[in-house]
């Protein structure tokens, strides 16, 4: 015999009467009755709404923690793409500068050479125009120191020098001579 049987028939065993932890027979029906139809009722309306419930929550836990991970995924790839981006953006701004920077270097230099070319340009030009004007002025000194030294000899000797062939011949030959002895002179 099971222990349970034992304590009831024990209590119910004492001396005919009442026990009063022991309900009456009817008592025990009803309530028991009572009980499956509770447990019926529990079982078939309220746990399934208990578990939709429970399901749903677990559902929405899950699916915001499974959204959750999955944004936070998409962040961080999304991160990484606008590192990658700001690398290379860097990395295309230093290219930039180092061509710019190549360029102006190149632009000074292009200026530079122009710049000298053109000054070059100008010394010869002035060179030049000065060897022209030198032997313009040489010219023109030549001939009025041709035709001063002729009015001098003139007076001297007292004829006049017209002949024009002969006064001119003699004008370069003299100042042949002067330059002849004013290089001569200045190597010595």
């Amino acid at each position: 015999m099971s222990a349970t049987t034992e304590i009831v028939t024990y209590l119910a065993s004492e001396d005919g009467e009442v026990n009063p932890l022991l309900p009456h027979m009817s008592e025990l029906i009803v309530g028991l009755v009572a009980f499956a139809l509770l447990f019926w009722f529990m079982a078939k309306k309220v746990y399934p709404l208990f578990e939709k419930t429970y399901a749903e929550r677990s559902e929405a836990i899950e699916g915001g923690i499974k959204r959750a991970e999955e944004a936070q995924a998409e962040a961080k790839a999304t991160l990484e793409q606008y590192r990658a981006q700001l690398a290379d953006a860097r990395a295309e701004a230093g290219r930039i500068r180092e061509e710019a920077r190549a360029e102006g270097t190149r632009i000074v230099e292009e200026l530079r050479a122009e710049a000298q070319e053109q000054a070059a340009r100008i010394v010869e030009r002035g060179e030049v125009q000065l060897a022209s004007e030198r032997q313009r002025l040489i010219t023109e000194v030549r001939a009025d120191i041709g035709r001063i030294a002729v009015d001098l000899a003139g007076r001297i000797v007292g004829e006049s020098l017209a002949d024009e062939a002969r006064r001119a011949g003699t004008v370069e030959r003299f100042l042949d001579e002067l330059d002849t002895s004013a290089t001569t002179g200045g190597r010595s």
